[in-house]
């Protein structure tokens, strides 16, 4: 496995995400947000810490997309990135989102909205993963060099 063959689709998961962050999170929810400022940060204080945000979630893409490669099983790119995206989903709806609507000071219905936009950001990083990554070439597969 090549750094090469893990960033470029990290790079692309991270890149969607970050739009798809931006359009719900950023201007969607964000009088969802506002409601509660004693959780959430005002915009203005965001805006200035946006390049730890986007530097911290590109480290994090990384990471993911070496875990997708790493449990490649070689089917169709589409496919294994959707089920990739299901358990990432599971794994941010159970550890992060159903968690943080407990222990965090805001309401029902900011929590449902956070916890469907968690799961569709989710499995759409697995969609774009599945659809950048390429597999390694396996020895029986690769064309061999004329003698």
């Amino acid at each position: 496995m090549t750094l090469r063959r893990i960033a470029i689709p990290a790079l692309a998961a991270w890149f969607v995400d970050s739009v798809y962050g931006y359009l719900v999170y950023g201007l969607l929810l964000k009088d969802d947000f506002a409601r509660y400022p004693g959780v959430f940060r005002p915009l203005e204080a965001i805006n200035s810490m946006l390049p730890m945000m986007f530097a911290s979630s590109l480290v994090a893409f990384i990471a993911i997309a070496y875990i997708f490669a790493k449990g490649h099983d070689g089917g169709p790119g589409l496919k294994e990135g959707f089920w990739f995206g299901v358990v990432f989903a599971s794994f941010g709806l159970f550890a992060i989102a159903l968690p943080n609507a407990v222990t965090l000071n805001y309401g029902r219905d900011l929590a449902m909205k956070l916890t469907v936009a968690l799961g569709v950001e989710y499995i759409l990083d697995g969609l774009v993963l599945g659809l950048v990554y390429k597999p390694a070439v396996s020895g029986a597969a690769a064309p061999r060099a004329a003698v």
